[in-house]
Order: structure tokens, then C-alpha cells, then sequence
């Protein structure tokens, strides 16, 4: 037998410790490296590695989701608003309006999608399986509001958002609840003192800074950059709604902190007033909703939602707000129709307009139109008998969304500003003797009608 060569032997240990190092570093970089943030191959038309990485982490959270059977949808902004301008083309091709990553491979650090809670099982095997496919996960859990109420202030939490990281590209997922208005609602994202600030940039995340409230949307399947996905049908439309969707929870804390002073009035007269305003307010949101309308609750109605979660059963109507500039002439028929008729019409358009319809018995519908100036808003009232005019001053205000007797509508974002302006600093204290002219805070006096107006801006039925 010959020597074996001492050479030779290492020499060929060197060159198989070389492949399988090369090897190794092949392995890492095509297979693992989406765990540390390292690029992907590309995507058709990409630019780059870190576009196709974005492509990449939607395509496996997709695979993920569709495997568990859970049915998401995109809400991203960014996404959608790059969507809605080719929305024709992408309808009418099923692959896509483009060979270009142009949608998924948009530079961003997280795609948002929406998932309703009543769609999926809240099944741990999602997560390990998100987990074997390089995701690291995060839930956020809040308290459920829809167990709260007069009589139990719930301490039930349910998850709200969950994000799921791979690479450098993180997928927001928000979960929206039916609520008893019939529509959707999203927790706000909050943090616990345990959790991770740095998992991704918490602060960017489009949905989560606020509560928000929206319609149940029509979805349409498509295909994006060669990715099945759900989308809301109208994109624009939802876009403008995401605009608009702050939500703000009843007070009840504050309210049974406000009963505990002053007992609830639980006579028959204030069980059947209640449940006309209710009644009132419904058919009024509906008819204003079918026009187009935009209102708010004001007044007395306004403060007993902020103070005690209810109507105010002495107040003996039901008051909304509208901005002059959606005033529309179809509104007065439009309550006609519905069974409300006009009680009276005080001012007009560019003045001082208020509207008052009699619902059933002696509950009525008050709405005040209120008019923008630089740096407040006002709205009018008129004396019948003496032809005087008042005017209400508040600061400005915007427009958020609640919940109030079983319906989604909207009250003044700044509540607390509105009613302090409207009530003083004690309207936490029942006050039943009220004088329209003389008891807010801001009513100004405002002139008089001149005599030849009074035809068209006093109207009494």
C-alpha cells in the first residue's frame, strides 16, 4: 500500500471545509436571512432587494393568513391611495395593471390590513406558524367598551392590533368589532409597560392613535402586484371615512359618579320620554344620513350624552347641530315626509337658521345651523313675539364619532370646550329652570329682525 500523501489530505480537507463554508453562507443568505433583515431575491420589475423584501413579507403573510382560513382585508393608506388611481384598470385585469411592483414594494415600514373579529377563531396555531415562517408577533389587548354600561364597568380585554415583523418590514393587523350601532369599531393601540417600543416604529402606524369608527365596507377580490388581495370596493371613499373616524366613548365612570349625586329619574313620564327621544333621534339621523347631511348632537342633548350617558329627561326635546355650509333645501320635506312636521322656522339661510319639527306628543326636533368665522363658530336664536335675535359663540370645533342610545353619530370632539361654552363651569349640576335667552354662557345679544323680514324669517306652524 503507498503513503498516503500528508498534503494532499489536508489539502482536500481545506477544499471541502472551503464548499461547505460557501455553502452555509449560500444557505444564510437565500434562506435565513429574512429573520435578520437581510434582502430577498427580487420581484418582478423591483427595483432592489429592499422593495422585494416589503413584496415578500406581504406574500407570506398572505400565504399565513390563507392557510388559517382568515379573511383580511387591506386598509393600508398608502397602498390604497396608489390603488384608487389605477382602481379601473385593476378591476378589469385579473393580474394586475402592471408587471412593476408598484403597489407592495412602495417605500414603508409596515402594510396595514383589517381583519373583523367574528371572521377567525382566535387559534394559537396562526402563531406558531408565523413563528416557523421567520414572523415574530406582537398582540396589543385593551379593554372591550362593549361590556361597559350603566351597571358594569367591564374589565374584559380583547386584542386589538397585532403586529407581525419579518426583515425590515413589519404587517400591522387591525381588529375591527361589531358594535350595537351596526358598525365597525377599532380599539386604540396602547402599549403595555412590558412591551417592546422599539419592535417598529409604534408612532408611524397610521391606525391605532385614536379609537375609530366605520362603516361596514363592501370588499372586492384583486389582484396587486401578482397577490390576491381584498380591498374596500369604493377605495376613495374609504380613505375619506379613515379622515373622519376618531370615536369617542360614553363616560360611564362619570356618569354613575354623576347618579350617585343625582339620582336617575325613573318615573313613567321620564321611561316614556326617553324612549320617544330615542325613537326621534333615529328617525332623525336616518333621514339626515339619506341626504347626505352631516350633524352632531347639541345642546341638552349633547350634555346628557357627556355627563350621564342618556337623555336628559327634563330637557323635553332632542337638538342636533348642522354647519350652514351642508345646509340643503331638501331637509324641511324630507322631515315632512318621514311624519315630522315643521313647528317653526326662525331665520335663514345666511342668518341665524333654525329649524324645530314636532315628533310624537310633545317631544320635538331642534336644528341649529351654525355658521364658521375666523376664530369661532356661532349659531342663532330668534324671539317669535319681539322679532330679537341671540347668538351662541364657541370655539372651534371638529367632529368625531360615538355611540348614543344604539346609534353611531356624531358630538364635538372637543366636548368638554363645547359644553362648558354653551353651560358654564357647573354643568355638572342639574339645572331644570332654563331660559333659552338669558341662561348660556355664550348667548349674546344680537340685534333685532327689521319688521319687513319677519314674514320669511318667523315662521310659526
Amino acid at each position: 500500500m503507498q503513503k498516503i500523501n500528508k498534503n494532499a489530505v489536508l489539502a482536500l480537507l481545506s477544499l471541502t471545509s472551503l464548499v461547505f463554508l460557501l455553502f452555509q453562507l449560500y444557505y444564510y443568505k437565500f434562506y435565513l436571512s429574512q429573520k435578520n433583515g437581510s434582502f430577498f431575491s427580487k420581484v418582478r420589475g423591483s427595483q432592489s432587494g429592499q422593495d422585494s423584501t416589503r413584496w415578500h413579507v406581504v406574500r407570506k403573510f398572505l400565504g399565513l393568513i390563507s392557510s388559517h382560513n382568515i379573511p383580511v382585508y387591506l386598509i393600508d393608506p398608502l397602498i390604497l391611495g396608489l390603488v384608487n388611481k389605477d382602481i379601473e384598470q385593476i378591476r378589469s385585469s385579473p393580474d394586475g395593471p402592471s408587471p412593476e411592483c408598484k403597489y407592495f414594494c412602495a417605500p414603508r415600514d409596515f402594510t396595514t390590513f383589517a381583519l373583523v373579529d367574528k371572521t377567525w377563531k382566535q387559534d394559537v396555531s396562526l402563531f406558531r406558524a408565523a413563528e416557523k415562517m421567520g414572523f415574530q408577533w406582537l398582540k396589543i389587548i385593551n379593554k372591550d367598551p362593549r361590556l361597559d354600561g350603566m351597571d358594569d364597568l367591564s374589565g374584559i380585554e380583547i386584542p386589538l392590533h397585532y403586529i407581525f415583523k419579518l426583515a425590515s418590514h413589519a404587517i400591522h393587523l387591525v381588529v375591527f368589532y361589531e358594535r350595537s350601532g351596526n358598525y365597525l369599531w377599532h380599539g386604540p393601540l396602547r402599549l403595555k409597560q412590558h412591551m417592546d417600543r422599539k419592535f417598529v416604529p409604534f408612532r408611524k402606524l397610521h391606525f391605532g392613535r385614536y379609537p375609530g369608527a366605520y362603516e361596514k365596507p363592501e370588499l372586492l377580490l384583486v389582484s396587486i402586484d401578482d397577490l390576491k388581495v381584498q380591498i374596500p370596493k369604493n377605495p376613495s371613499s374609504f380613505l375619506e371615512e379613515m379622515s373622519h373616524s376618531r370615536f369617542l366613548e360614553c363616560r360611564y365612570r362619570e356618569a354613575r359618579a354623576f347618579f350617585q349625586l343625582y339620582p336617575d329619574d325613573a318615573s313613567l313620564d321620564a321611561v316614556e320620554f326617553r324612549k320617544k327621544a330615542k325613537s326621534l333621534l333615529h328617525l332623525a339621523a336616518s333621514t339626515l344620513n339619506s341626504l347626505g347631511v352631516k350633524f352632531w348632537l347639541s345642546s341638552g342633548t349633547c350634555l346628557g350624552w357627556y355627563r350621564q350617558c342618556s337623555v336628559i329627561p327634563y330637557s323635553k326635546d332632542v337638538d342636533l347641530g348642522i354647519f350652514i355650509r351642508d345646509y340643503k333645501a331638501d331637509i324641511i320635506p324630507a322631515f315632512q315626509k318621514a311624519g315630522l312636521p315643521l313647528k317653526h322656522k326662525f331665520g335663514k339661510v345666511e342668518d341665524s337658521l333654525e329649524l324645530s319639527f314636532q315628533g310624537d306628543g310633545d317631544v320635538k326636533l331642534d336644528i341649529f345651523f351654525f355658521y364658521e368665522e375666523d376664530d369661532h363658530i356661532w349659531n342663532g336664536g330668534t324671539q317669535a313675539k319681539s322679532g330679537k335675535k341671540f347668538k351662541y359663540l364657541f370655539p372651534k370645533f371638529t367632529l368625531c364619532w360615538t355611540e348614543f342610545i344604539g346609534l353611531k353619530v356624531h358630538v364635538p370632539c372637543e366636548t368638554l370646550q363645547y359644553i362648558e361654552a354653551n353651560y358654564g363651569a357647573d354643568w355638572k349640576v342639574p339645572l331644570k329652570t332654563w331660559d333659552w335667552k338669558s341662561s348660556p354662557s355664550n348667548v349674546q345679544y344680537n340685534g333685532v329682525w327689521p319688521v319687513n323680514e319677519w314674514d320669511d324669517v318667523i315662521q310659526i306652524y
